[in-house]
């Protein structure tokens, strides 16, 4: 079902959530993976198209050193992933942006690669950073071995019996990826240049297809290495501890801005995930098809929660809630559907009266889930022509400004910011690795080098210099006058068309935690078990319980 017209289900606008509710930095802190996102998007494609995947070099020796390549075979074209294993000494790994040398590296490749292209990327990957790569390359990226976990797995094959299933599950995934590169960067290719692709016109559809191929080499590396060590007596890994490994990932604040600098992709991707829950509540009947799914998605989300840790405060809180939550669903769902005119609004106003936020997102995944020849077109919006909305709209009235400011930022207006808590953090760019950082502004240099990402004071400051213009006057006329205010303008002209662009948050509050930001958008890219490191940094894991290339229509080339 396309997404375009959302005619077909006009019932559901009277069942979506306002922006209000929506954009809060904790209820976006609070997000989970649906199956609306990129990397279920993902997988569903490639298994409806019937993709082929294989695994057609592999040169890697005794100590784990060498290249490998994956590819990913589509009805139109190949993708190959090439890794380069390397062999790390212990003093230089390390998951911080600043590192030079990683256990492994990795690119996708457009098409399959040559032996030329081979050598070209074996002596520029490794460098990451350092190096440089095509246009013929979409991504480039970065892992670290979970060290504990990876050696007692490859002990534990090479001995000739499965590893132990408590430690698999404390851990989650063989490695963790510390960066994953695209768009242009490093040398890599455009956007513009793969947009119009199908199977890669979604969001980050490159670079979860990286990660998907990644996971395949994660398995197959340490398999390799107990087959050294324990020869004849090595077994595989079992599969059910195979399809609990994700692949890691340590994300910090150089994601964070993303969700300010893309107000329209935003809004498509918050819109269709609301359009999905819209859809759902408004139905008039629950089927015992849809009714046994969602009970499956909630014994799923209970097997997961039960895996889910963290040592920080704020999320040991919220797993906490979690667990009470999920049990509380259970509960109820024993005695629905009543008799209803909406069963499934019913269940949705129940949570948001019961639950905590971590909870209602939860159930929100949960409700969909049963779903998808209801929700999964919606895939198709989530993208947008940002340069549409790049354009201001000079001949706009000054009266005509006011009005969108007052409706789509008002809650910015109720910010106190002559209270020094109110800006007390400033968004910067380091100077050293070109990452977005966060700095106190009353104790830290660089005030002066501030990103426009505070749009909360920056609408504050749009409204205060509009009083003095007079409503007949036209947006082009204030602009010439008063031009630092072009970014604030073009922003309120994009909001009018897109509510669900902006976060209705202070980030420049000095209670503001990043990692509602972070989550938010790993949530979207289908990453599961938070762990927050700090309020800066967590691990995720991704593709945790899902099929790998092998489980699909694998070719065992080598």
């Amino acid at each position: 079902m396309s997404c375009a017209p959302l005619n077909p289900y006009p019932e559901a606008a009277n069942f979506r959530r306002a922006p209000s509710e929506v954009m809060t930095l904790a209820r976006m802190g609070s997000a989970h993976p649906t199956r609306l996102s990129f990397l279920r998007t993902m997988l569903r494609r490639m298994s409806g198209d019937d993709w082929r995947f294989d695994r057609s070099l592999w040169q890697v020796d005794s100590k784990g050193v060498g290249r490998a390549v994956y590819r990913a075979i589509g009805p139109d074209r190949i993708y190959s992933l090439v890794a380069f294993s390397h062999d790390l000494p212990p003093e230089m790994r390390s998951d911080r942006v600043i590192a030079t040398a990683w256990d492994a590296t990795f690119t996708l490749f457009d098409g399959t690669p040559t032996e030329a292209d081979l050598d070209r990327l074996q002596a520029n990957v490794p460098l990451q950073e350092a190096g440089r790569i095509s246009s013929r390359e979409l991504s480039m990226s970065r892992a670290n071995r979970s060290v504990r976990l990876f050696a007692l797995i490859v002990d534990s094959l090479a001995a000739g019996k499965q590893p132990d299933r408590a430690e698999v599950d404390a851990v989650g995934y063989l490695m963790r990826t510390t960066a994953v590169y695209g768009s242009g960067k490093f040398g890599a290719a455009d956007r513009s240049k793969i947009a119009d692709r199908p199977e890669l016109s979604g969001p980050f559809q490159a670079e979860m297809l990286s990660v998907w191929l990644t996971r395949q080499f994660t398995v197959d590396i340490v398999e390799h290495l107990a087959r050294v060590k324990g020869g004849e007596k090595a077994i595989m890994l079992a599969k059910d501890i195979k399809q609990s490994l994700g692949v890691g990932n340590s994300t910090g604040l150089g994601m964070a801005p993303f969700l300010v600098r893309h107000p329209a992709l935003i809004n498509n991707w918050m819109l269709a995930r609301e359009e999905a829950l819209a859809r759902v509540r408004s139905q008039s009947e629950a089927t015992e098809q849809a009714i046994a799914g969602l009970s499956t998605a909630l014994q799923n989300a209970q097997k997961n929660v039960a895996k889910w840790h963290s040592e920080h405060p704020i999320q040991m809180k919220k797993l906490d809630a979690l667990r009470a939550d999920l049990n509380l669903i259970q509960d109820y769902l024993e005695h629905w559907p009543t008799p209803s005119e909406h069963p499934w609004n019913t269940l949705w106003l129940w949570g948001g009266k019961t639950l905590s936020l971590e909870g209602q997102e939860a159930l929100l995944a949960m409700m969909l889930e049963p779903h998808g020849d209801l929700v999964d077109g919606l895939s198709d919006c989530m993208n947008a022509d940002e340069s549409r909305s790049f354009v201001i709209d000079g001949a706009m009235t000054i009266g005509a400004l006011k009005e969108i400011l007052t409706s789509s930022y008002g809650w910015a207006g109720e910010i106190d910011f002559t209270a020094a808590d109110s800006l007390q953090q400033f968004w910067y760019v380091s100077e050293e690795k070109l990452e977005p950082r966060l700095g106190d502004r009353y104790s830290e240099d660089g005030a002066e080098l501030e990103l426009p990402l505070g749009i909360a004071r920056l609408a504050s400051n749009l409204g205060a210099a509009l009083t003095a213009w007079d409503d007949d006057a036209c947006v082009a006329h204030f602009l010439a006058a008063e031009p630092d205010h072009r970014f604030m303008v073009r922003r309120v002209q994009c909001c009018a068309d897109h509510p669900f662009s902006e976060v209705r948050g202070n980030l420049n509050a000095h209670d503001m935690l990043p990692i509602d930001l972070l989550r938010c958008k790993l949530a979207y890219f289908g990453a599961s078990r938070f762990d927050p490191r700090s309020d800066r940094w967590l691990r995720i894991s991704l593709f945790q319980d899902h099929p790998y290339p092998s489980d699909l229509n694998w070719e065992a080339v080598q």
